[in-house]
C-alpha cells in the first residue's frame, strides 16, 4: 500500500509561501509568519498525497561547528557559549508545527523520517531547536516543566544559559510532577526528542509574540538508542 504522507524540501518560492502560511496558521493565529532566518534555511513540507494538503512543516539549518551557533534562531533567546566547542555538525530544526485537525501519528513519523534522512547524509552529529508549549502563560505547563527539571535537564556542560529577560526556571517547585498528567502536556515535537534521548535547558522562554513558552532542546544523535534508529531509518527509506 501506498504511503499516505510524504516528505521533501520545498524549491519554489511558492513552496515556501505554503510553509510559511501553515506556521501563520499555528503561530499566528492565520496572520503570516515568516523572518529573516527563512533566507537561510532550507524547509521541509510533509504532504497528505490524498488530500493534496501540505500537513506539516518545519525548517532546517546546519552549522558546521558550534563555532558558529551564536546565528541560529535559537540564540537570540539563550546564552548557547556552553555548546561553542561542540565537536561536528549541528542542525537547528524549528517552526515545527502540524495543521490543526490533522491528527494522525505518521505525519510526525514521516517528518522523523525526513530529518533522520537528512542527517544521515550530512554526518550530523547535534539536533537542536526550541520546542514551543502553546500560551505563555506557565501556569499552564508546571507538570511539565516539573517533569523537565526532574527527569530530562541536559550535560552541564552544553547547557544554555539565561539570555532573555522573560523566563520561567523549573528549579524551585515543591513536590514530584503527576507523570501522566505532565507527558500528555508536552507537545509532540518534545515528546519525540525526549524519547530518543534528547534534552533541554533548565529554563523555559516566554516568547509574547508566538504566544508560546518554549525550551531549548538538544538531541545528541550518537546517544539515540539502536533500536530507535532502526525505526527512525525504516521510514526514512
Amino acid at each position: 500500500m501506498a504511503r499516505r504522507y510524504s516528505a521533501r524540501f520545498a524549491k519554489t518560492d511558492e513552496e515556501i509561501a505554503a510553509a510559511q502560511a501553515l506556521r501563520g496558521v499555528a503561530f499566528r493565529g492565520g496572520q503570516p509568519d515568516d523572518d529573516a532566518f527563512d533566507q537561510s534555511c532550507s524547509h521541509v513540507l510533509v504532504e497528505d498525497m490524498r488530500e493534496h494538503l501540505v500537513v506539516c512543516v518545519f525548517r532546517i539549518q546546519p552549522f558546521a561547528s558550534g563555532r558558529e551557533i551564536e546565528s541560529s534562531y535559537a540564540a537570540q533567546f539563550y546564552e548557547l557559549s556552553g555548546l561553542k566547542d561542540y565537536p561536528g555538525k549541528l542542525v537547528e530544526m524549528g517552526r515545527f508545527c502540524v495543521k490543526p485537525g490533522c491528527n494522525d501519528p505518521d505525519i510526525i513519523r514521516v517528518a522523523w523520517g525526513a530529518m533522520t534522512k537528512y542527517v544521515d547524509e550530512n554526518n550530523v552529529k547535534l539536533l537542536f531547536g526550541c520546542s514551543s508549549f502553546r500560551g505563555a502563560k506557565a501556569s499552564k505547563h508546571l507538570e511539565s516543566f516539573a517533569l523537565l527539571n526532574e527527569r530530562h535537564l541536559g550535560p552541564r556542560r552544553w547547557s544554555p544559559k539565561i539570555k532573555s529577560p522573560k523566563v520561567v526556571r523549573f528549579a524551585g517547585r515543591a513536590g514530584s510532577p503527576d507523570i501522566k498528567v505532565a507527558h500528555s502536556a508536552l507537545p509532540p515535537l518534545l515528546r519525540t526528542y525526549l524519547l530518543l534521548g534528547g534534552w533541554v535547558s533548565d529554563h523555559a522562554v516566554i516568547d509574547n509574540d508566538l504566544n508560546t513558552l518554549h525550551v531549548f532542546t538538544g538531541l545528541e544523535i550518537g546517544a539515540i538508542p539502536a533500536s530507535r534508529k532502526r525505526l527512525l531509518r525504516a521510514v526514512a527509506n
